[in-house]
């Protein structure tokens, strides 16, 4: 997978099914980075591909997210993020937010806010 840069487009908006989540490789100011991007209607929230419990991927296979009800599911330990937010609402983070990168929609490319 390319790696987008701040200039770059992460996606399209239509890239990601409305309701689910994909992951997109970013380079950041701390360097390379695995990102969600979670996609609800025409609003779009990214957060780093970090389980804060033990540092691990969400992901259950990469870029496919255990994604119900807005509740983001850690597929290593189970714990539970919301999707608004990142907080965590369940298992061994309870209480912890997922790290939140700004992004933006701009002419139906999502970028990097």
């Amino acid at each position: 997978m390319d790696t987008a840069t701040p200039a770059s487009p992460l996606c399209r908006l239509d890239d990601i099914p409305d309701g689910e989540a994909i992951a997109v490789d970013v380079a950041l100011r701390d360097g390379e980075e695995n990102l969600i991007v979670l996609r609800r209607g025409d609003a779009v929230r990214a957060y780093l591909n970090i389980c804060p419990h033990a540092g691990r991927r969400l992901d259950w296979a990469p870029g496919k997210f255990l994604l119900k009800d807005d509740v983001l599911i850690c597929a290593a330990h189970g714990a539970s993020f919301q999707a608004g937010d990142g907080l965590c609402v369940g298992g061994p983070c309870r209480g912890e937010h997922l790290r939140s990168v700004p992004v933006a929609v701009i002419d139906g490319e999502v970028r990097l806010g």
